[in-house]
């Protein structure tokens, strides 16, 4: 996969928010907490992903995903010279570490959903009353 002209000014700009955003992408962040049980073959990771998503996940972005959080040193490609040809995925050292970290933030989320839900009620009961005194018509959320 070439990397763009884009990538790199991107790269060269901010290297911080892209390795973010890799990580924290929706199937960044499923890849990681995934490979964080054992190696996977294409296939099974594709199930698996999807499964813990709850959405299937094309080849495409799967493919997609894997060959950036490869090239962020994240995940190790091992390819066989065997027919049919065997590629399993694993995460390296860095990747193991990342992928605590979106593991750990993902916990805190489930641990916290009922605050999270509880001030978005709040928040969208303050939009309406103020919209209500402006007189303008409220929006739905």
């Amino acid at each position: 996969m070439a990397v763009s002209k884009r990538t790199v000014a991107a790269e060269a700009l901010c290297p911080y928010r892209l390795v973010l955003e890799h990580v924290t992408s929706r199937w960044g962040v499923l890849v990681l907490v995934a490979l964080l049980e054992r190696s996977y073959r294409f296939g099974e990771l594709r199930r698996t992903v999807s499964r813990i998503g709850g959405r299937d996940v094309s080849e495409k972005m799967l493919t997609q995903t894997l060959q950036t959080l490869e090239r962020d040193g994240l995940v190790h490609r091992d390819a066989r010279p065997v027919i049919p040809p065997r590629v399993d995925y694993s995460l390296t050292g860095l990747g193991r570490e990342a992928a605590e970290q979106v593991r750990a933030l993902a916990g805190w989320t489930r641990h916290r959903m009922d605050e999270v839900e509880q001030a978005r009620r709040a928040y969208d009961e303050r939009r309406r009353a103020n919209e209500e005194a402006r007189g303008t018509p409220p929006r739905a959320s």
